[in-house]
């Protein structure tokens, strides 16, 4: 079984930067891909960013330029590097991996808030 532990998120100004983390445990199983989605009320999850265990990336236009995604395959952490944040990137922001067993696990979410 693979948990996934997001941290990183609170309560920031636009224009300001966050860093999330994506810590995933509890496993011996290899994971393929690793990505970011966000979610906010009433909306369906979005895509933001994935990473390959090859580094191969992937980014949603809507934060293309702005956020970065990285992985330290050795301990299986992933991270989401966000710059010039604003208003609209206020989400929840969740963790999903996906197993070579096609198995995929969400985290729990982390809130992210950004402010005028």
């Amino acid at each position: 079984q693979v948990m996934l532990v997001e941290s990183g998120g609170g309560l920031v100004q636009a224009g300001d930067s966050l860093r999330l983390s994506c810590t995933a445990s509890g496993t011996s199983i290899s994971l393929n891909r690793m990505a970011w989605y966000r979610q906010t009320p009433g909306n369906q999850r979005e895509l933001l960013a994935s990473i390959t265990n090859f580094g191969n990336t992937n980014y949603a236009d809507s934060i293309k330029g702005r956020f970065t995604i990285s992985r330290d395959g050795a301990n299986n952490v992933a991270y989401l590097q966000m710059n010039s944040l604003r208003l609209e990137d206020t989400a929840v922001y969740y963790c999903n991996a996906l197993a070579y067993t096609s198995q995929t696990y969400w985290g729990q979410g982390t809130q992210v808030t950004v402010s005028t």
